[in-house]
């Protein structure tokens, strides 16, 4: 038996923090303060952990810098058998050193008292994973990839999924005859592998930096302590996801259902930028606002696994979307989706596949990847760079958009530096403005003309408030008369857009039906693009 459980704390998981006692959950102990406590390892597990830790980061700073270690060492000489030998010998004393390391830290967990009642509980809530077992675990921080899964997408029958993932919007192909087809296949096969070979080595990383297991080691800190502030102050409630794809989904929960509040009974679906997570991202502000909030991790980021391709995002978000629906009781018609950048990708994606949700905020987000790709890599690059975007990374989030039928928010950050073509200073370069125009016009074509689209360009050059009022009201736009003809056009007609609204208008009534319209769509944040959205500028969207 004492060798079973030595065992188990060679192989368990490392215990970072003790959210509260596990005899907390018990009825006399619930009105305790929920006060949690870092982990406190004895000297021996304390130091062989320190040695395993600076072997995992020299690990990794190897694993990134091999290519370059490879071509040192190939100069150098050493791919020959007279100086393998003696490497690999060097190897294998290193590995049998930490192998050894390793078992004296299983060693002195084994002597933790603290350790021992949490690989007991572990053990059991694997054995039996009943709701007692579940809530004594979720008083534990620890290696996420030990936790027991919580929801998969097999516990329920989606049209939407299957085992190779769910639906995307694709690029449109190019039409060619069957020979031009081949030959253009042959020609252009070099340009696919490198597209392949970009989009699997840095390309992802540039995209998503979050991925990074080295940013992740030096955030560490941080993120434990955002986790044990949701989980301590608000009550969160972490679990594991299991999507189609294999990838398991690392999210946390708070409920404020039984605060009785009307925003408690709203579900808010948080999606992070492509540094973001959920212990310190965009979920915090609707937290504040009293709403439940569901966050989640990118597939590769925080507990979750995977790597954020496309198709392995929108796989994540079905499945959170299942577990809110399926499994924590929400209606679609009662969540809102709130994407901050890179996010309203899996955003739009959501509302798309989902068109009972009941609104979509997005936040310093941006109409399409490929101009912001274009504009970091050399001009020369131009035709490799459109192909691996849209072949690897088709972040296409007006496309997406576009097919919702529901209230949208657009906020756009007036100093944001990263999703420009050209600066902060030129905020006509911001992304966000081309997601406001595209999405007017697919929904009001007639409005949305050459004069239309004028004006609400001269309304998206304003750089302050005093601007945008002084363009508002050059225009004399009358925000009764646009609601009532916008009323008007719902009640005679089908709601679904694109509304033929504006045909008969004169070009005076479109330019202030397009300006009352892009107000409405979209609000402007006087900030950067990673400043933490305040509450007071969480609203939802507008509905007519």
């Amino acid at each position: 038996m004492a060798g079973w459980i030595w065992f188990r704390c060679l192989f368990g998981p490392k215990l970072q923090r003790i959210h509260r006692s596990p005899d907390q959950n018990r009825p006399e102990a619930r009105t305790a303060r929920r006060q949690g406590w870092t982990y406190q390892p004895k000297s021996l597990e304390k130091h062989t952990d320190s040695i395993l830790g600076w072997a995992s980061v020299l690990w990794s700073l190897g694993y990134y810098s091999s290519p370059l270690l490879l071509c040192y060492l190939y100069r150098k000489g050493y791919f020959c058998s007279s100086k393998l030998i003696p490497v690999s010998q060097y190897v294998g004393t290193v590995l049998v050193c930490l192998l050894g390391i390793a078992c004296l830290r299983g060693l002195g967990r084994w002597r933790n008292q603290e350790y021992l009642q949490f690989v007991s509980i572990l053990e059991e809530t694997r054995k039996n994973h009943t709701h007692s077992n579940k809530k004594k675990l979720a008083c534990y921080d620890f290696n996420f990839s030990h936790w027991p899964t919580d929801f998969s997408w097999t516990e329920v029958s989606s049209p939407k999924q299957s085992q190779g993932g769910v639906s995307l919007l694709k690029p449109e192909p190019r039409h060619r005859g069957s020979a031009d087809s081949v030959l253009s296949s042959v020609r252009t096969l070099p340009c696919h592998i490198i597209s392949y070979l970009i989009a699997h080595s840095f390309g992802r990383r540039m995209l998503y930096p979050g991925s990074v297991g080295l940013l992740q080691k030096a955030m560490r800190p941080v993120l434990q302590q955002g986790q044990a502030r949701l989980v301590e102050e608000f009550e969160g409630q972490r679990n594991k996801l299991v999507a189609c794809d294999g990838n398991e989904i690392d999210t946390m929960f708070v409920d404020h259902r039984r605060d009785g509040g009307e925003r408690g009974k709203t579900l808010v679906i948080c999606c992070e930028g492509n540094a973001g997570f959920y212990e310190v991202g965009c979920m915090n502000t609707p937290l504040e606002g009293g709403y439940s909030v569901l966050g989640w991790n990118h597939p590769g980021f925080g507990g979750s696994t995977g790597v954020p391709f496309p198709q392995n995002e929108a796989n994540a978000m079905d499945v959170v979307i299942q577990f809110a629906v399926h499994k924590l009781g929400f209606k679609l018609k009662d969540i809102i989706v709130y994407a901050w950048s890179i996010g309203g990708f899996t955003a739009s994606w959501a509302v798309m596949s989902y068109p009972e949700i009941r609104a979509v905020i997005l936040d310093a987000s941006f109409d399409d990847l490929l101009p912001l790709a274009l504009k970091v890599m050399p001009d020369s690059w131009r035709p490799l760079v459109t192909h691996t975007v849209r072949q690897y990374m088709n972040l296409n989030n007006a496309e997406q958009l576009c097919k919702y039928q529901g209230p949208v928010l657009l906020i756009r950050r007036t100093k944001d530096e990263i999703i420009t073509t050209t600066g902060p200073e030129d905020v006509m370069s911001n992304r966000g403005n081309d997601l406001l125009l595209k999405l007017l016009q697919f929904r009001y074509p007639k409005v949305m003309n050459e004069e239309g689209v004028r004006a609400v360009r001269e309304w998206l050059g304003a750089t302050s408030q005093l601007e945008e009022a002084s363009v508002y009201s050059h225009y004399e736009v009358d925000d009764d008369w646009c609601t009532s003809v916008l009323q008007s056009y719902q009640t005679d007609r089908e709601t679904f857009f694109p509304w033929s609204v504006g045909e008969d208008m004169t070009p005076e009534g479109r330019r202030q039906l397009a300006l009352f319209l892009a107000r409405k769509y979209m609000r402007n944040f006087d900030s950067t693009h990673c400043t933490p959205l305040p509450i007071s500028e969480f609203q939802l969207p507008w509905r007519l």
